[in-house]
């Protein structure tokens, strides 16, 4: 082979593997962006001023797989008397009105081929805080997550930076960490979460 043959070889290969690892980074699966949300939920003033627990709201995290999101009906029951005034709290009451459900924006999503079950990490103690950050500090609830470029290149050139949060690797981490450290028996299988 001349050459211009094994450089066009090699320039081909670097295209299939710059493709390559764009395409697989490209599908970002767990990114979770502040959003613009159909009424403003201040997490804080909820959680550190009125001391409401993530469970009352999110009462599916201890039952089921998703932690679920409350019902008009479960905010209304504060929301008739406590600060009916306001506008966001108006807004709520339109949608009790009409009884139609809030159409949220989801923030937090894993990867449709992943199972992941509230429940068993809330039976395990997990607080809610160590996937999704310091949401009762959050006026609108939003983390990054999911893989990112940088990590990514990183990884690609021998470094080993942590993994972003809500990645595989950062919750096999987080199994592999418990296990040890708090003699937890959280699964290692591939098959826990992927089936």
């Amino acid at each position: 082979m001349t050459k211009a043959g094994v450089g066009l070889a090699a320039v081909v290969l670097l295209a299939v593997l710059i493709f390559f690892a764009v395409s697989a980074w490209s599908r970002q699966p767990a990114i979770a962006k502040p959003s613009v949300q159909p009424i403003n939920f201040p997490h804080n003033v909820h959680v550190q001023s009125y001391k409401i627990d993530c469970q009352y709201c999110h009462a599916d995290a201890r039952r089921s797989e998703y932690a679920g999101l409350p019902s008009v009906e479960r905010c209304m029951g504060c929301h008739k008397i406590v600060a009916a005034d306001k506008p966001e709290i108006k807004k709520l009451a339109e949608y009790a009105g009409k009884q139609e459900p809030i159409p949220w924006t989801r923030v937090f999503k894993v990867p449709e081929f992943t199972y992941f079950p509230h429940k068993a990490h809330v039976r395990a103690s997990v607080a809610c805080q160590t996937c999704h950050g310091p949401v009762e500090t959050m006026t609108t609830v939003a983390a990054t997550t999911g893989p990112s470029l940088a990590n990514d290149m990183l990884n690609l050139v021998g470094f080993k930076p942590a993994p972003p949060a809500l990645t595989m690797g950062w919750c096999v981490e987080c199994h592999r960490r418990e296990n040890v450290t708090n003699k937890r028996q959280a699964p290692l299988d591939c098959v826990t979460c992927h089936h």
